[in-house]
Parts: C-alpha cells; sequence; structure tokens
C-alpha cells in the first residue's frame, strides 16, 4: 500500500470545504440525506484514531419524523425546531463498556484487561474518545459536501433513555444536524484566536 498521500497537503479548496469556509448551521434546505450518504460519513469517521481503537461512539441516526419529533420533544425549545427541520440528527453515544470488544478491535494484546474493574477510567476514555469521533464525524460529513450543527441543548437522560433503551451502558455526548445549510441561518462568524494567543512551541 503506498504511502504518498502523506506527501502534500490537501488542495485549498478541500481545507476551505473542510475548515475554513465551513459553518455551523441553524436552519435547513429542503433536501434529503440518502442512507447511502449516512453510511459514507460513519465509513470516513471510524477511520479516526481512538484510544487503543476503542471505537467508543454509539450513533443513532434520528431520521424518520417520529425519530425527529421524538429527539425534539427531549431538546431545549431552541434546538427544537432545527431537528425537525434537518434531514437526519445524529445521536453521538458512547459506551461505557466498549472494553467488551477490544479483543477483536485491538487484538495486539490483551487491552480488554487495561478496563475491567475500572468503570470510572472507561467513562472518562469513553467520553474522550467518542468526542474526538464527534470531530471526525463532523469532519467526515463536510467532506462529502454536507453541512452540520452539531448541539447541547437537550435532556441526555431522557434522550438515553428513550433512543438506547436497549443499550443501557451507552451515554449521550451530543447531538449533530446532518444536511445542506440554509445561508440565511448562519450569523458572522465569530472570532478566531492567532497562533500566540493560545499556542506555546517550547
Amino acid at each position: 500500500m503506498t504511502q504518498e498521500y502523506h506527501d502534500q497537503p490537501l488542495p485549498a479548496a478541500a481545507l476551505d470545504q473542510i475548515f475554513r469556509e465551513a459553518r455551523t448551521y441553524n436552519g435547513w434546505l429542503d433536501k434529503p440525506v440518502s442512507d447511502e450518504q449516512v453510511h459514507a460519513i460513519y465509513e470516513l469517521m471510524k477511520m479516526g484514531p481512538t484510544s487503543a481503537n476503542m471505537q467508543p461512539a454509539r450513533i443513532v441516526w434520528a431520521k424518520s419524523d417520529e425519530a425527529k419529533q421524538a429527539l425534539a420533544d427531549r431538546c431545549s425549545e431552541k434546538n427544537a425546531p432545527k431537528i425537525l427541520a434537518a434531514p437526519v440528527t445524529a445521536i453521538i453515544g458512547y459506551d461505557i463498556d466498549f472494553h467488551e470488544e477490544l479483543p477483536w478491535l485491538f487484538p495486539h494484546t490483551d487491552a480488554k484487561s487495561w478496563f475491567e474493574g475500572d468503570e470510572e477510567g472507561r467513562k472518562q476514555g469513553a467520553f474522550r474518545n467518542s468526542s474526538l469521533q464527534g470531530a471526525y464525524f463532523i469532519i467526515a460529513a463536510r467532506a462529502l459536501g454536507l453541512d452540520t450543527g452539531p448541539m447541547s441543548g437537550f435532556d441526555n437522560a431522557a434522550v438515553d433513555k428513550h433512543f438506547f433503551v436497549d443499550q443501557p451502558r451507552v451515554r449521550s455526548n451530543f447531538i449533530c444536524s446532518v444536511g445542506y445549510g440554509d445561508p440565511t441561518s448562519i450569523f458572522e462568524r465569530s472570532p478566531r484566536p492567532e497562533f500566540d494567543k493560545f499556542n506555546r512551541v517550547i
């Protein structure tokens, strides 16, 4: 397998699409997101690195009218209409017992034993790494020509009880709408700091 793709940065247009020109959308055009696009997002995001390849993210894609309404009912008054208008909103959760999957996800060593008997450590690791996977989710969607609207502002316990009822060890992290953003729904871009503001090279 060639490693030549490491040699050059992505074209400026790709960097604009993923980062510099991409925005968080609050409204959506009436244009669907297909199941194929949903699968394509996951196929990209899963390739991002996680500790010991733990892959703790568990995602429910609220796409039907019923699922979107159920999610909206458990969200803040401000976020509910965004969810109802979006083609699909993903609930990005994390599995506290992710270590049960490590024998096949990280077969190089007995990684499962690292986490057994340490639920608090698993919670921290699962939350941190599912947050990473959530960031990969956003980048993947943008790379595929879609827009995103990540949100908190929902009742985590109520969402978990409804959407992860068959996975009682899964907890919701954040939610993210996906679709084709309505350009009238965004604000002026907020400031971004210069390098020296929050960075040191030592």
